[in-house]
């Protein structure tokens, strides 16, 4: 492709930028203050053909800086093999600017969408809600390992964290300041049921704001018609596919949830190996976890998930290729726009 080409190495503090022509493969660089005044004077400091920055925290607002100057913004995804870095003898930030341009000039640089300012927002609140719910149940588990090294028995279920079960745990817990030293593990419950109560808090915070924008959504609306598929692992899935008729068939959107095998495929060689897990952590953790609560409550769930174990696949392989199904279900009603309809019987 002809024209000028800004490649912007971008870093939480500074960032390289790179103007390269290809036709003479001429770079000239700069280093600017990652701020959204500093480069908004870079970009408009010569007139560019396109700017390509790599996938990372900035990039959004970047990416979207770009629009309100009217250039063309590229984000590429480095994930790919192009971006190993493993065997070279110099890495420096103009080597990944230069590299990310030379990759733009020749058509190699595997893009990656960025969904629109609201979305973002979205998909990050949704992060901190599991990000919560991770410290909260941390902290459970700790109270639990503290009564089993006491000898008392340790609360089990969701039943413990009920009102019923927290008024008996703290019944066991002290002051920390008034323990004496041969009974410093009661102060311990304490302030872990202090830092529960505040975390359960902010939960709940958040999980009314998620469902007032879930509310909102027509492909939340949509996706919870289908059985076995809640708001908040329907926002999850409407928050990160988003217009499902990007992907152009089931294996992309399972090859973008990373719920796919490696392969390695050379003459008559033909290995599949792990799971590439390269797509969104939190939608296929959302989408493994449903696939878990599904064998106790979903009748075909279960004996798909055994009729898989039987024929020699490992339970969390079964796992895997059982939460793919729901995926694709939910991705057919987001590309189709219609409410889920149950399969007509044989």
């Amino acid at each position: 492709m002809d024209g000028l080409i800004l490649a912007i190495d971008l870093g939480r503090f500074n960032s390289v930028l790179c103007w390269y022509e290809p036709a003479t493969k001429r770079a000239v660089f700069r280093t600017a203050a990652t701020t959204p005044a500093d480069l908004r004077r870079e970009l408009l400091r010569r007139p560019v053909n396109r700017v390509v920055v790599e996938a990372c925290s900035p990039a959004g607002w970047v990416h979207d800086l770009c629009g309100e100057v009217g250039l063309a913004c590229a984000v590429a995804n480095t994930n790919g093999p192009a971006w190993q870095w493993r065997h070279v003898k110099r890495k420096t930030d103009r080597d990944d600017a230069l590299k990310l341009a030379r990759l733009a000039a020749i058509g190699e640089l595997a893009t990656v969408p960025v969904p629109p300012k609201p979305q973002r927002e979205w998909k990050s609140l949704i992060g901190l809600r599991k990000r919560l719910v991770g410290e909260r149940g941390r902290g459970q588990n700790r109270i639990r390992g503290l009564l089993a090294g006491q000898g008392l028995p340790a609360p089990l279920g969701n039943r413990a964290w009920t009102q019923a079960g927290l008024a008996g745990l703290h019944g066991l817990a002290r002051p920390l300041a008034g323990c004496p030293a041969a009974d410093l593990w009661r102060g311990e419950p304490a302030v872990l049921l202090e830092r529960h109560r505040f975390l359960d808090g902010q939960l709940r915070t958040v999980e009314a704001a998620l469902d007032t924008l879930a509310a909102a959504h027509p492909g939340v609306r949509l996706l919870t018609t289908i059985p076995g598929v809640g708001v908040r692992t329907a926002e999850v899935i409407a928050a990160y596919l988003g217009d499902g008729r990007r992907f152009r068939n089931a294996d992309e959107v399972s090859a973008y949830a990373g719920l796919v095998p490696r392969q390695y495929q050379s003459g008559a060689t033909d290995r599949r190996g792990r799971l590439t897990k390269r797509g969104p952590k939190v939608l296929r953790a959302a989408l493994v976890e449903c696939a878990w609560c599904s064998l106790r409550y979903n009748a075909w769930a279960l004996a798909t998930w055994r009729r898989l174990v039987g024929r020699g696949v490992g339970k969390k392989k079964a796992i895997v290729a059982l939460a793919r199904k729901p995926l694709v279900r939910c991705w057919g009603v987001l590309k189709h726009g219609r409410p889920w309809r149950a399969p007509a019987a044989a």
